[in-house]
């Protein structure tokens, strides 16, 4: 079973950028298919994007053109890269991984906070 570290929230102003890392540990990473989800108060939780084993990635439209995911596998690591960030980006962040792309999370990280200031 794959286990999930996420790193690198914090609090940044309006039109900054972020990088989250997403650790992987306890079995061959390549395999996985990571997700990134994000949850503000009050919300559910919102699929950011997904990047597949093979390198692919899909994002939702709120994101597009502005978040980035990519993935390391000699580093057991996903990223990612959000840039022009909007003070609706606020939210704590969290990596998942999974076997197959329609299939479910089998392993979720603890989640990172980010604060996006006016």
């Amino acid at each position: 079973q794959v286990q999930l570290m996420e790193s690198g929230g914090g609090l940044v102003q309006a039109g900054g950028s972020l990088r989250l890392s997403c650790a992987a540990s306890g079995t061959i990473f390549s395999i996985y298919i990571i997700d990134w989800y994000r949850q503000a108060p009050g919300k559910q939780r919102e699929l950011v994007g997904t990047i597949t084993s093979g390198g692919s990635t899909n994002y939702a439209d709120s994101v597009k053109g502005r978040f980035t995911i990519s993935r390391d596998n000699a580093k057991n690591t996903a990223y990612l890269q959000m840039n022009s960030l909007k003070p609706e980006d606020t939210a704590v962040y969290y990596c998942s991984a999974k076997r197959h792309y329609y299939g479910p999370e089998v392993s979720w990280g603890p989640g990172t906070q980010v604060t996006v200031s006016s």
